[in-house]
């Protein structure tokens, strides 16, 4: 029979990569700005994790503190996640690059930058495996409320996780909320809309383009830090992410530009990511990888019903992908 107790929470482990990432992206789109660099920013932003957690570890010999077992891995990851945003803003919104192509480029950057350092690090480790274990950190990133066991199904579904799991909801609800409730997210949509308008209204164009940017490349930085330091127990594996960037950047399409319903969208597609794992096919391993499809199947019919949408609001910034050209209003 079908385990949902235990499908749950392992869907809800796989989904916050996802909501981290479309989170971030769906805050850079609304300023107009289309970020295909998303996969390579998650990778940037778990390798920065990994080398102040692995620094940490080594300077420490084992005794760590655990404020700083876990501010220092974050601090590092939002620091090498920024900088690929502002590295993004200065090439797309400065220099007025093509988005597409910056993006491509950042994702490939990214990835290399990941596998560059990843394998220094391996090879600082001296392990006979192509792997780096950061269990002592990961401990603080993966414990649970104490009591989540004593409660039985109840915990299992929705208290076993560890704090960024929840924090990445919250980011979710606080980003719906600022988008639709505070003049300041309306300004930001204004500039992904209608540059133009916006900045004859008074509004720095330049400036919302690189915060939202910036602080949506944070957020997507930290999927990657989760990914590592919760998902994976600490360990850290070149060219293990697979392709939740690129399943994150279609989330996004999928919630119509919606931050809050990111969070029940990305727990069905960390749903249908592992589903195969859990549906009975016997020995027949052919079932088994049309499963494995099914995330990608679910992304194309996302986009072909996208592309058949009427309703104005469920359709993506009027200026995404548009570099803005202020001599031309």
């Amino acid at each position: 029979m079908f385990d949902f107790v235990s499908f749950f929470p392992r869907a809800v482990v796989q989904s916050i990569p996802l909501l981290y990432g479309a989170t971030g992206e769906t805050l850079t789109e609304k300023s107009g700005n289309l970020n295909l660099g998303i996969p390579g920013i998650m990778y940037v932003g778990a390798i920065s994790g990994v080398i102040g957690s692995f620094l940490y570890e080594q300077s420490t010999g084992g005794n760590l503190n655990a404020f700083l077992a876990i501010a220092i891995p974050m601090l590092s990851c939002l620091l090498g996640s920024l900088l690929m945003g502002l590295l993004y803003c200065f090439l797309t919104v400065t220099l007025r690059a093509n988005q597409n192509v910056t993006g491509l480029a950042m994702t490939t950057f990214g990835v290399g930058f990941g596998n560059f350092f990843g394998g220094s690090l391996m090879k600082l480790t001296g392990s006979d495996v192509p792997s780096i274990a950061l269990s002592a950190t990961s401990a603080y990133f993966s414990a649970s409320l104490p009591f989540a066991e004593s409660l039985g199904w109840f915990g299992s579904l929705f208290l076993s996780y560890g704090f960024l799991a929840y924090l990445a909801i919250a980011i979710a609800l606080l980003s719906s909320y600022f988008l639709k409730r505070t003049r300041t997210g309306l300004h930001l949509r204004a500039v992904g809309e209608n540059p133009a308008t916006a900045d004859a209204a008074g509004i720095n164009i330049t400036r919302y383009k690189y915060a939202a940017t910036c602080i949506g490349s944070m957020i997507a930085g930290l999927g990657g830090l989760y990914y590592v330091m919760d998902y994976a127990c600490g360990v850290w594996s070149n060219n293990a992410f697979g392709d939740r960037g690129w399943l994150a950047i279609a989330l996004v399409i999928f919630t119509t530009w919606r931050p809050n319903v990111g969070i029940l969208s990305s727990i069905l597609f960390g749903g249908l990511y592992i589903l195969y794992l859990f549906v009975p096919t016997g020995m027949n391993l052919s079932v088994k990888e049309l499963y494995k499809m099914l995330p990608y199947i679910v992304t194309i019919v996302v986009l072909v019903l996208s592309s058949m949408r009427n309703q104005r609001e469920k359709q993506p910034p009027e200026s995404l992908g548009l570099a803005y050209f202020r001599e031309d209003r």
